[in-house]
């Protein structure tokens, strides 16, 4: 074969940056972390901010992942 199957492998930190988009949807789909009311921030109960935050955080995790693999 020829030298060309090195180019299909994803390099070890493209793969370290893959695994970090689990961390989202584990976070969110684990209720039992999140399921109360307190601690709140500004009247908002902890369910509702934690959710907002694991969207922000989200977001910039697939960017980072993005930028990682461009």
């Amino acid at each position: 074969m020829s030298g060309h199957d090195d180019e299909h492998k994803p390099a070890r930190r493209v793969i370290w940056a893959r695994l970090l988009l689990l961390l989202p949807f584990v976070a969110v789909l684990w209720v039992a972390s999140y399921n109360s009311l307190e601690p709140d921030i500004g009247g908002i109960p902890f369910f509702y901010w934690y959710q907002l935050l694991w969207v922000l955080l989200s977001a910039v995790i697939v960017a980072f992942v993005y930028l990682v693999e461009r």
